[in-house]
């Protein structure tokens, strides 16, 4: 609630009550003077849902004052600038809630305080008017407006209450637009490629949104077919481009006329006009090194596949667009011309025949020359050359494939047997024309000839009847065949008939074994067919034959591979599981080939005198010679092998029984023997047995008492 005090009181505060209305538009400040009591301050625009209330507090006088603000005319605070004098901007009404009856005290009247002389406002109506002509948005825009509503008349003694009104100028198309600038200079380089930007352009309005927004066009000048503007959309200037491509050699400089103009006009403002403003643009173009440039800039050239190597089918031509015109020098790109069927004058441009052309092989060629100037290497221009190969008579007629016929034995005079026709690669521009005739060595044949059918065919017929297998079964007629080019090439090809057995329909029953016709009943698919069917019936026979044999026979080992102990070897500290390389199966196998293929091998270490249990085996013990054999050899390889882990081990080859000097190895009855074993040997054994020959060996000195 903002607070009220009266006028003229010494030290009074007076303080200010803001209510912003949609549209951004009005201050309203309400100082009730001379009266007491309560005035509220409502604004709403007309037109509009809702109204706002501010509540006042004067002093004085008991009872409520309201004051209402609402615009007419148009919604909100602003209006447009160079609006006619009497222009209705807003109205401020001011309600006194006194009784109206009473006298004038609700008789309000409004005066403007702040705001002459460019606004009026009506003392009845509360309307707010312009009242100075041509106000120009781009001199002021904003204007702050104070008016005051008293009651009692305006009397002397009357409470008043005041309000800040904000008027804005919105904008309109009254400013022209202007080139700040009558002349531009601008350079551009002749190799500067199409669309490309040259320059920029300014035209300024003082409009603001759409009345400021411009179109150049270029009006006038020498450069309107080389040049183009375009007007960029955000910043509204005006873009000069590249139109078409430049050279300096032809023209220098140009000159541009560019009108700017606004594309938005307003009828009752034309008279400010023309809303339209131009500028002169000079261009220069800069020279730059440009490369050789060929005229024409395509070649076609035809040459027949005939022509000599060395010829010159074609002069290439190309100059220095510069002022300074440096040399040339010509060349072929060869990627182009892998095969360098081509030549150029590297002076001339001479385009020559390097190899022999082909039209079979290559009847275009594609090729690029190259130009390089003398002075700058840098600098390479190029031309396409398309060279059509054009066709001469140089290969002859011949027959597309294989030709091979039959006769049947009983077939008569003028039978038809065969219908041959002939290819040329060469192709000619009135078309093929091939000729059939039988060559002339056999010319006078008595069994067959040849008709000529006038469509690039012939046919082959029997002469007589009566061909036999027995007299003759194969017959080969040299047919000739020409074309109809210039000069006329012509080739021998070789028809082969065989004479086979017909029945009366002239289907073949039977040929001769040399020339393995094919009765025409069995096609060759349907015999291959055959023979695969033959084929895979032989392959199971085998099979079964197999199958069966596997199963008589009888599941009985050979005495010498039936082995049942394996001797493994295996570290002491141990290799575990994974430790698969401790013994050889190969040799468990085959043991007399492990026994005859042992070499001897020295151990560094000293070697226990073990192996003279062996001398004492009798050959004729209990355990089969192989076993023997094998456990023999498998311990004269670990005594000779020096570094085969371990050095020290127990090796169990349970060879114990009947027929061993050895005895038991077992230590179960060993208690109870009256035999003493002697360890003495163990002295011998060196370092590694010393601890042993402690304990068990004989002791050098006196026997213990006890």
């Amino acid at each position: 609630m903002p607070e009220m005090s009266p006028v003229g009181k010494a030290g009074a505060p007076c303080r200010r009550c803001h209510q912003w209305v949609r549209r951004g538009c009005t201050m309203l400040e309400m100082s009730p003077v001379g009266k007491a009591g309560r005035t509220m301050l409502e604004m709403s625009p007309v037109g509009k849902a809702g109204r706002t209330m501010l509540e006042m507090s004067p002093v004085g006088k008991a009872g409520r004052t309201m004051l209402e603000m609402s615009p007419v005319g148009k919604a909100g605070c602003t209006m447009p600038e160079m609006s006619p004098v009497g222009t209705s901007v807003i109205r401020v009404t001011a309600t006194d809630a006194d009784d109206p009856t009473y006298g004038n005290s609700a008789r309000v009247v409004y005066s403007i305080l702040q705001g002459q002389p460019y606004f009026s406002v009506d003392s009845k109506t509360g309307v707010i008017r312009t009242a100075l002509m041509n106000m120009d948005r781009e001199a002021k825009e904003n204007y702050e407006v104070i008016v005051q509503a008293k009651d009692m008349g305006g009397q002397l003694g009357g409470l008043a209450g005041t309000t800040t009104v904000n008027i804005t100028l919105s904008d309109v198309n009254d400013n022209p637009p202007r080139f700040p600038q009558k002349h531009y200079q601008m350079s551009v380089l002749e190799s500067a490629p199409v669309s490309s930007t040259v320059g920029r352009v300014f035209a300024k309005d003082l409009d603001e949104g759409i009345n400021a927004e411009m179109k150049y066009t270029i009006v006038d000048g020498d450069g309107a077919d080389a040049f183009d503007i375009n007007t960029d959309p955000n910043f509204q200037v005006g873009i000069i481009t590249v139109k078409k491509p430049l050279s300096f050699e032809r023209k220098k400089s140009y000159t541009l006329k560019v009108e700017g103009a606004n594309p938005h006009l307003e009828m009752r403002f034309l008279n400010l006009g023309p809303f339209q403003d131009t500028t002169t643009v000079h261009i220069s173009v800069e020279d730059v090194d440009e490369p050789p440039v060929f005229d024409p800039g395509f070649y076609f050239v035809e040459v027949p596949e005939d022509v000599a190597i060395g010829t010159t089918i074609q002069i290439v031509s190309a100059k220095d667009p510069d002022v300074t015109n440096n040399s040339i020098r010509y060349s072929i790109d060869r990627s182009s011309d892998p095969g360098r069927f081509f030549y150029v004058d590297i002076t001339t441009g001479a385009l020559m025949t390097a190899r022999p052309l082909d039209r079979e092989e290559f009847s275009w060629h594609n090729i690029t020359v190259l130009a390089m100037e003398m002075n700058n290497p840098s600098q390479v221009g190029s031309v396409p050359v398309t060279i059509k190969v054009l066709d001469v008579n140089d290969n002859a007629p011949e027959f597309p494939r294989f030709y091979e016929a039959f006769v049947c034995e009983n077939a008569k005079a003028g039978q038809l047997i065969q219908t041959v026709s002939a290819v040329d690669q060469d192709d000619p521009r009135s078309g093929q024309h091939f000729y059939y005739s039988l060559a002339p060595e056999a010319a006078n044949n008595p069994n067959f000839t040849v008709r000529d059918n006038q469509d690039n065919t012939a046919r082959i017929l029997t002469r007589r009847s009566g061909f036999r297998q027995q007299d003759q079964s194969v017959f080969y007629l040299p047919i000739l065949i020409s074309d109809g080019g210039q000069p006329v090439l012509s080739s021998t090809g070789t028809l082969t008939i065989q004479v086979c057995g017909c029945d009366d329909e002239g289907h073949v029953l039977s040929c001769s074994p040399e020339a393995y016709m094919l009765p025409v009943s069995l096609s060759r698919g349907a015999l291959i067919a055959i023979l695969a069917c033959v084929f895979v019936l032989l392959v199971l026979v085998l099979l079964i034959l197999s199958l069966r044999r596997h199963r008589k026979q009888p599941y009985i080992l050979d005495d010498e591979e039936n082995i049942h102990e394996n001797i493994v070897r295996y570290d002491d500290e141990g290799g575990g599981e994974e430790d698969t390389e401790a013994f050889d199966i190969a040799a468990m196998w085959n043991p007399r080939e492990a026994q005859a293929a042992g070499a001897p091998k020295t151990r560094q270490d000293m070697l226990p005198e073990i192996e003279s249990l062996s001398r004492y085996v009798p050959q004729t013990c209990a355990v089969s010679s192989t076993v023997h054999s094998y456990v023999l050899a498998k311990l004269y390889e670990a005594d000779m092998d020096l570094w085969a882990p371990p050095f020290d081990s127990l090796q169990t080859y349970m060879f114990e029984g009947d027929g061993s000097v050895a005895g038991s190895l077992s230590s179960l009855q060993s208690a109870t023997s009256d035999s003493e074993q002697s360890f003495d040997f163990l002295t011998d054994w060196g370092p590694r047995f010393r601890k042993l020959a402690e304990l068990y060996g004989a002791s050098e000195g006196p026997a213990p008492l006890w």
